[in-house]
Order: structure tokens, then C-alpha cells, then sequence
């Protein structure tokens, strides 16, 4: 056999034995590695390189150290599942660098991190003061996750007493052109609904690039040509939406006023707004099918 013909064969063999291993064990392999992994991952990359390469030596035993690397590899994930022990021991444990806005020298030393890089990286999480810092930790993974002190997290619906409802998971249910039958049942629609709202849009289902329904049920397109331009269908729940903000920001302005007169009108005006909230929303908001 000529060699670049036996280069192609094993290069081939190579990739399919790599791409098996690789989802035997699993996403984790492709995100964020431990150590151990990171050496695993390099280690059976030469090996594949060798199988591919080294038409002196017999090339089944370049595939037996692979599959001996992932299964070591393999085993130890399986007991790093059981032993906490033991995944501290591999994965190393998490640090904490900042606690109630102070950095850990110590801590800081032994995970020979310098401040200007410490700060790189709160700056990469939009902080700049170390004050507004209450716990700062990095991960076994290298990455360093922050909680902001409580007076500087965002605010959220929950802090103002507001309930929301749960969001649906948009659904794709054009492709490529082609419908998608599984995630329109999941929407909760059918082709009949579909081909009338692409019949609104006037477009056919192969002129359609991506469709989704999202989570207020309405269809969202992208078309292979950009040049046209698609109706707008979504300004009642843009309304709605903005009105809820509205309803918001009162509620904190009452709670921010300095005054009892300020507080008690913000606060009447929420409430009216709410109530008329609720009497609009079956008109804002498209009943479900």
C-alpha cells in the first residue's frame, strides 16, 4: 500500500476512534476541564497524531493507549461522582479571593493570582469597586464567580412584590425552509395556525430561513432574502410589556420617595395602573391556542 494512501486510512480511523471517545465521555470534555482532563485531552491528541503519522509502528497500538487514556479517564469521572474527597483531590477546591468587600492575600498567594489580574477579571464582570464585592471565588476551573453586596444586585420583579408568570421555551419550527412537526406540536400549534400566520407575512415556508414561536406565541421569521421587510406582529405585547415596566418603576419610585405625600401618589397611581393592567391584558396579550 502506497503511504499517503495508508496516511488517509489511518488519519481516518484516527478521527472516528477520537470522535467515539470523545462523546463516551461526554460534554464536560469540551467545556470546562480539570486538570487531569486538560493532560488527557493533550496526551490523546499525540497518541491520535501518532496513529496518523507513524507508518514504522503497528497502528492497533496506538489506538489501545487511547482507549486505556478514556477509560482512565472515564473511570476517574466515575468516582469523582462518588468521593467529594476525591474531587477536591483532582479538580482542586474553590477559593475565595474577596469576602465583604476585602481581598485574601493569603489566598490571593496561593493561587499565584497577582491583583492586576484579580481586577481584570471583576472588571470583566462589570465591577470596579472592590467594595460593592461581597464574595469573589474561583472555581476549580480557573473561573472567578462574584456576588455583588446586596444594595448593589439588580433589582428584580420579586424585590418589588410582583409576580410574572413563567417564560415558554421558543420553539423552532421552520429550518431551513422546512417545517418542523415536532416543535410545533410542542408550541402548542398546528399547521393550520402556522400557514395562516405565513400567509400574513405572505411568504411560503421554503422562502423562510429560520421561524420560531417564542414565548408570548408569536411567530418570529428570517427570511433568505434580507432585503424584505416582515410586518410587525409583536406591538400589543411590546405594550404590554412596556406598561409593566411602567408599573415597576412607579412601585420603586414609592418605595425611593423621601416624602409621605410623593410615596402615597406613586403608590396609587401603581395600584390604578395595575388594575387597569389586568382588565387589558386579554386584549394586549394573544390567547393561547
Amino acid at each position: 500500500m502506497q503511504q499517503w494512501l495508508e496516511i488517509v486510512l489511518r488519519t481516518l480511523c484516527a478521527v472516528v476512534v477520537l470522535f467515539l471517545l470523545t462523546k463516551m465521555l461526554g460534554k464536560r470534555q469540551v467545556s470546562q476541564l480539570s486538570s487531569f482532563e486538560y493532560i488527557t485531552g493533550i496526551t490523546i491528541g499525540s497518541l491520535t497524531a501518532y496513529i496518523s503519522l507513524d507508518l514504522e509502528s503497528d497502528w492497533y497500538l496506538g489506538i489501545i493507549a487511547v482507549a486505556v487514556w478514556a477509560a482512565v479517564s472515564l473511570l476517574i469521572e466515575l468516582v469523582q461522582m462518588k468521593s467529594k474527597w476525591i474531587r477536591d483531590f483532582i479538580d482542586f477546591k474553590a477559593t475565595v479571593l474577596i469576602k465583604e468587600g476585602k481581598i485574601l492575600e493569603g489566598n490571593l498567594k496561593k493561587e499565584r493570582l497577582t491583583t492586576d489580574e484579580l481586577m481584570e477579571q471583576l472588571r470583566k464582570k462589570n465591577v470596579f469597586d472592590i467594595a460593592d464585592v461581597e464574595f469573589a471565588i474561583m472555581e476549580s476551573s480557573g473561573e472567578i464567580n462574584i456576588m455583588l453586596v446586596s444594595e448593589k444586585q439588580p433589582l428584580t420583579p420579586k424585590h418589588l412584590g410582583i409576580q410574572t408568570g413563567s417564560i415558554k421555551e421558543p420553539q423552532t419550527v421552520i429550518m431551513d425552509g422546512k417545517v418542523m412537526s415536532g416543535p410545533l406540536a410542542l408550541s402548542g400549534k398546528n399547521q393550520e395556525w402556522l400557514k395562516k400566520e405565513l400567509n400574513k407575512n405572505k411568504v411560503k415556508p421554503e422562502e423562510v430561513y429560520l421561524g420560531q414561536v417564542d414565548s408570548s406565541g408569536q411567530l418570529v421569521l428570517d427570511l433568505y432574502d434580507d432585503k424584505i421587510s416582515l410586518p410587525q406582529v409583536r406591538q400589543k405585547a411590546a405594550l404590554f410589556a412596556n406598561l409593566k415596566k411602567c408599573e415597576a418603576d412607579l412601585e420603586m419610585f414609592s418605595m425611593a420617595a423621601t416624602t409621605e405625600e410623593s410615596k402615597e401618589l406613586y403608590a396609587n397611581t401603581a395600584n390604578r395602573l395595575h388594575q387597569l393592567l389586568s382588565e387589558v391584558k386579554p386584549l394586549l396579550q394573544q390567547k393561547k391556542k
